[in-house]
């Protein structure tokens, strides 16, 4: 891991073992990328500047003969200079003139990796990274721009922000800030992302890149079902195990936006950053804005490869430092065995049963604060309702308690009802815009929290909740996307500063509740995978993954979000069948599995199993638990499969001694029966014993022959094989 610089300073080399990432300064004021990709060892210009004289363009003075803006790779590009591209920042200056030209001032290393102020970002220990710091800036417009680069000590990752400064006399206002740009030379790309709705996320598409502009987006407020914070861009024969990939990732939790352009000659600007459709943000004199950290991945090795950095990076380098190293419990979620309609004695029952069969925490869902067994009321109140729970949450975790079990409440902080006395007494805390209806969703409206007398009230319920220590667990949930996104506290100059100040609030209150009560865990969740995004794996270790729990639709969900989470941070729960969701009808065997090399929970009504489901229940949880640290601490992979009939993953420990292989047969279909399941990631040299059946193979026979399988009769069935190595 190292910067470096050449040509008498001019140039810098970012690069460990993996990656190299290398910029030029031109004429002494252009800053451009002239590389991003496998590590080199030394730059020596092999990609020089090839222009020629063309029509109907600009000129401008430079050291390289016809230079042109049009395809002059900018490393922070603006406009109104004869780039015509998109545009990393976009300023109106005090003036009204929309224009900002940045030119190169300086670069120098730092030791350690910058904090981001009010915003989730990776994190190091000392020597582990490395930051280049660039600043850039516009004296005219009085304008100064810092950019970040951070490199990991053997990731192929490279994370990036900007800092904008006002150093001028007047206010400016900033339009657009994108905190990735990055420019990558003329070839072919398939452009791939996760997209998806809800209880159906993490769908992936890909196509070929074509001429023009392609986008992604959300503009809720959250970071969306519809559209993952994430792209990649791919070689066209990139498959799971092979191939080149360009992988971006923004670490924020509100509206995004995701574009690349390619141009008349091919080239390829891609960038990531806040959705400028709803942000503008003023800037007084001396004041300064900071975009949200993105993260710049790069692999020769397919997509497995991203992956791998992206898993490395999050469980080291992002989530809380508590939970890194720390294994999760098996919970059994209250939710689909009583919904609202929550008593003491369903309670005292289901806890009984997840005693006996070995659960260890014991999640009472939503329902326990309503008036009624509906979501129409209460909601910001956050009083038990003592009719249906005598005694309160405490009587509550003293039951839980005595049982052994670790106790957890669900919340849903962020929203308020008509009918709560929250709204009553305070229904200027709810976003809405004077004169105009407040739509409802979910029953319920979106509290400001850009406001401090909101952040600090829902401060104040979580202390009242968490301080005596009879929670371990809070589920944090999101159920609706943003309308009426306006601040009755906000100045008029400041309006469209609102969705970004939402996200700021709630990262103050996660930050302000997380750091009082380290001991505490997190799950985040939106309506399942609606606010699934690093910025909210910061705070929550782990976030429910979709309310969609059918075996078959979790495949391709928990598959989809692999490309870019470590599984540890995907709750997965066995619930019942037919499934309340979907109405399939899988097989208990094919739920836990699907679950099981993800973080294991259970989400039914244990009272209505029959016995030899409670005891195939018991034995699961037995076996999940023998297995619970090399799953955690294992590398996931997914697996190129013969046909679409086929999912395979597998998790493989770091000495490659020990595998479970998952191949799921979605149908039951003879004319794509006849298939071979190669084991890449063992060791070709290992012998390995297949614990269930006793069979010795080679590894390098699973690996380049491949595993056949029996057709089985039946839909949705999971063929598990768990291989150690013998001596």
């Amino acid at each position: 891991m190292s910067i470096n610089f050449q040509k008498n300073g001019l140039i810098a080399h970012i690069k460990n073992s993996s990656i190299s990432y290398i910029l030029e300064v031109i004429d002494d004021k252009y800053l451009i990328n002239r590389y991003f990709g496998k590590t080199i060892r030394e730059y020596r210009e092999t990609n020089s500047f090839q222009y020629f004289k063309r029509g109907y363009n600009t000129q401008h003075l430079s050291s390289i003969e016809n230079l042109s803006f049009d395809d002059f790779p900018f490393e922070y590009p603006t406009r109104g200079h004869g780039d015509y591209r998109i545009p990393a920042i976009s300023i109106t200056q005090a003036t009204g003139i929309d224009f900002i030209d940045l030119t190169f001032k300086e670069w120098r290393i730092l030791n350690e990796k910058p904090k981001i102020s009010g915003l989730p970002s990776t994190f190091s220990e000392e020597g582990e990274t490395e930051t280049l710091e660039i600043i850039c800036e516009d004296i005219s417009a009085g304008i100064r721009v810092y950019m970040y680069y951070s490199i990991f000590d053997n990731l192929g990752i490279i994370v990036r922000h900007q800092k904008i400064e006002n150093f001028g006399k007047q206010k400016i206002t900033i339009n657009s800030a994108k905190s990735l740009s990055l420019e990558l030379p003329a070839k072919d790309y398939d452009f791939l992302s996760l997209y998806g709705t809800h209880a159906k996320e993490a769908n992936v598409s890909r196509f070929a890149l074509h001429r023009g502009i392609q986008k992604i987006e959300s503009a809720r407020g959250a970071s969306s079902p519809q559209h993952q914070p994430f792209f990649a861009l791919v070689s066209p024969d990139t498959c799971e195990e092979s191939g080149e990939v360009y992988g971006f990732h923004l670490i924020y939790s509100g509206s995004f936006s995701a574009e690349v352009e390619k141009d008349q000659f091919g080239n390829v600007r891609a960038q990531m950053g806040l959705n400028p459709d709803n942000f503008k943000w003023s800037l007084e004199s001396g004041e300064i804005f900071e975009t949200p950290e993105v993260v710049i991945n790069y692999s020769n090795n397919g997509l497995n490869g991203m992956s791998q950095n992206f898993h490395k990076l999050y469980k080291s380098h992002l989530i809380p430092k508590k939970f890194m190293n720390q294994e999760r419990p098996i919970l059994l979620n209250s939710w689909e065995s009583m919904y609202y309609d929550v008593t003491l004695d369903k309670i005292e029952q289901q806890s009984n049963i997840a005693q006996e069969l070995g659960i260890e925490l014991f999640v009472l869902d939503d329902g326990w604060f309503r008036l009624t067994n509906s979501s129409k009321t209460s909601m910001g109140d956050w009083k038990c309702n003592e009719k249906k729970l005598p005694g309160g949450i405490n009587k509550v975790a003293e039951i839980i308690h005595k049982k052994g079990l670790k106790f957890g409440l669900w919340f849903e902080p962020e929203m308020i009802s008509k009918a709560s006395n929250l709204y009553s007494e305070h229904p200027e805390w709810a976003l809405q815009i004077p004169n105009y209806p407040m739509v409802e969703g979910r029953n319920q409206y979106v509290l400001d929290l850009s406001r401090k007398d909101v952040q600090e009230y829902i401060i104040n319920i979580f202390h009242d909740y968490l301080k005596d220590g009879q929670i371990e667990y809070i589920k944090w949930d999101m159920n609706r996307p943003l309308t009426e996104v306006n601040s009755l506290a906000l100045d008029f100059g400041r309006k469209s500063e609102i969705w970004h100040r939402y996200i700021l609030g709630l990262y103050y209150v996660l930050e302000t509740i997380t750091s009082t009560y380290p001991n505490v865990l997190f799950e985040g969740c939106s309506s399942g995978g609606a606010r699934f995004d690093p910025g909210m794996l910061y705070y929550t270790p782990q976030i429910w993954t979709s309310d969609n729990t059918d075996a078959f639709d979790r495949t391709i969900i928990q598959s989809g979000y692999s490309l870019l989470y470590p599984p540890i941070a995907m709750g997965a729960h066995v619930s019942i069948t037919p499934n309340h969701q979907t109405g399939r009808i899988t097989s208990m065997n094919t739920r836990y599995q699907v679950a099981r090399l993800f973080n294991l929970g259970y989400e039914l009504d244990l009272s209505k199993c029959q016995d030899y489901e409670m005891k195939e229940i018991a034995e699961q949880i037995a076996e999940s638990k023998r297995n619970r640290k090399f799953i955690q601490y294992g590398d996931f992979f997914r697996h190129d499969v013969p046909n679409d009939n086929y999912s395979m993953w597998s998790t493989v420990n770091s000495d490659k001694t020990e595998a479970i292989v998952i191949i799921f047969q979605k149908f039951y279909n003879p004319i794509k029966s006849h298939c071979l399941f190669k084991l890449n990631y063992l060791n070709s040299d290992f012998d390995y014993c297949e614990k269930n059946t006793g069979k010795i193979y080679g590894g390098d026979e699973l690996m380049s022959v491949g595993l056949s399988i029996p057709l089985i009769k039946s839909d949705f069935h999971v063929f598990a094989f768990h291989f150690e190595k013998i001596s």
